[in-house]
């Protein structure tokens, strides 16, 4: 499976990934996915929003068990960040089959749409929508970077764009979503664990901050005389990185536009949009705060106007306890001892011991990157596996994962599935 996707939307020069939502790459992806549901004899569907399903079970039964990640890709990302958990699912699907494992709930593998947010500026569109947490006006009002709305990016790609919006009816028919990524940070690796559950998602969002002075000749225009947003960006991008490191937090400009760009023109606009986060909502508003505040200074010094708008948010999401408790017992007894995996001791320890966590209790670690599961978990009880990632590397080609690491998830994945879906 990994090898069939491996070439699917790769920029052969930074070898990176480019699967933005709606685009050919994109249609690949999807149909890959379609095939890995068809080929196992799964039921297949796409919902109203663009999300792909796969059953085992009846699709229409209720406290289904779904699993699954999203396949497309930040500007040439990682191989692992998406991708792995769908992987995985279908992967501990095949590994339930095998063990003869008999379902009391359907269970379903998931491919969440545009879950990176790379053409249309927001994350998790696709659950967002189904959540009823992105409005269909919202929705239809996105524009990628050439003007293009999403519901005709949809549209193009052979979906109907009139039919998205809430799916309370699906979601009322979930029990639960667990959730495989690889970890994006360094957590497992310094512990030395393959595999660790989720404890919560830092609150973060996107900040657009648009700097606006006055084009001018590069080379004629006096210093005194220019209002260079430039010189107001780049204070602005010193006080992200000053504050957040005052604070323990993260700031981050990563994407920036100017106007007119000539390389002999002073610009008339700097455009450019922070990144932040922070383990608690208060840490995350004094961050957030003290960099605008910085930002207002350095543009009334320049003689430039600004405007800041706050593109997209998500509060921190606490996992529901009792699921993440459930896994970590499934996985390696409680937190504090090293009790072989239920599903272990249901097959008489067949599967050759706990290979997840060593035979030790799997380590609960907080993350700062957002997920589809943090997106359901106001309307369903979620939680996550963290695959290691030796680098802590991640949206980037370096990201990495190793194949052995990467069946300890599969087999972790597979003991949670069967914990929850075959009691």
């Amino acid at each position: 499976m990994w090898k069939e996707l491996a070439g699917i939307g790769r920029d052969p020069v930074s070898g990176g990934y480019r699967r933005y939502a709606w685009t050919g790459a994109d249609t690949d992806c999807r149909a890959w996915f379609r095939e890995q549901a068809e080929s196992r004899g799964l039921a297949y569907e796409t919902d109203r929003n663009g999300n792909q399903w796969a059953w085992l079970g009846d699709p229409h039964g209720t406290d289904a068990v779904v699993t699954g990640s999203h396949l497309d890709s930040v500007p040439d990302g990682g191989a692992f960040d998406g991708p792995l958990g769908v992987v995985s699912s279908f992967a501990a699907v095949d590994e339930l089959l095998q063990r003869g494992a008999v379902l009391t709930r359907p269970l379903a593998v998931v491919n969440f749409g545009d879950e990176e947010g790379a053409r249309f500026g927001l994350a998790c569109v696709g659950s967002r929508l189904t959540a009823g947490q992105l409005t269909k006006d919202a929705a239809y009002a996105l524009r990628d970077g050439d003007g293009v709305a999403l519901p005709d990016a949809m549209e193009a790609a052979g979906y109907d764009p009139a039919a998205i919006g809430p799916d309370p009816e699906r979601l009322a028919r979930i029990g639960a979503f667990v959730e495989l990524h690889v970890e994006q940070g360094r957590a497992l690796d310094l512990t030395g664990d393959p595999v660790g559950i989720a404890s919560a998602i830092w609150p973060h969002g996107r900040w657009r901050y648009d700097f606006r002075g006055e084009a001018n000749h590069a080379g004629t225009t006096r210093l005194v005389d220019r209002r260079d947003p430039m010189l107001s960006y780049a204070e602005t991008v010193l006080a992200a990185r000053r504050e957040a490191e005052l604070a323990g937090a993260v700031a981050t400009f990563g994407k920036v536009a100017v106007e007119p760009n000539g390389v002999n023109a002073i610009p008339s606009l700097v455009r450019g949009w922070l990144d932040s986060r922070a383990a608690d909502q208060a840490t995350l508003d004094t961050v957030t705060a003290a960099v605008e505040a910085a930002a207002r200074e350095a543009a009334a010094r320049q003689g430039v106007d600004l405007a800041v708008v706050r593109e997209s948010f998500t509060p921190v999401v606490e996992f529901a306890h009792a699921l993440r408790d459930e896994l970590a017992a499934i996985l390696g007894g409680d937190r504090s001892g090293g009790d072989r995996s239920r599903s272990d001791r249901s097959r008489g320890d067949r599967s050759g011991g706990d290979r997840s966590g060593g035979g030790r209790a799997v380590p609960v670690l907080g993350t700062g990157a957002g997920h589809d599961a943090g997106i359901l978990s106001a309307s369903v009880p979620t939680a996550m596996l963290f695959v290691r990632n030796p680098t802590g590397v991640s949206h980037s080609p370096a990201e990495f994962a190793a194949e052995d690491d990467c069946v300890a998830g599969v087999h972790a994945l597979a003991d949670v599935l069967e914990g929850l879906a075959c009691r």
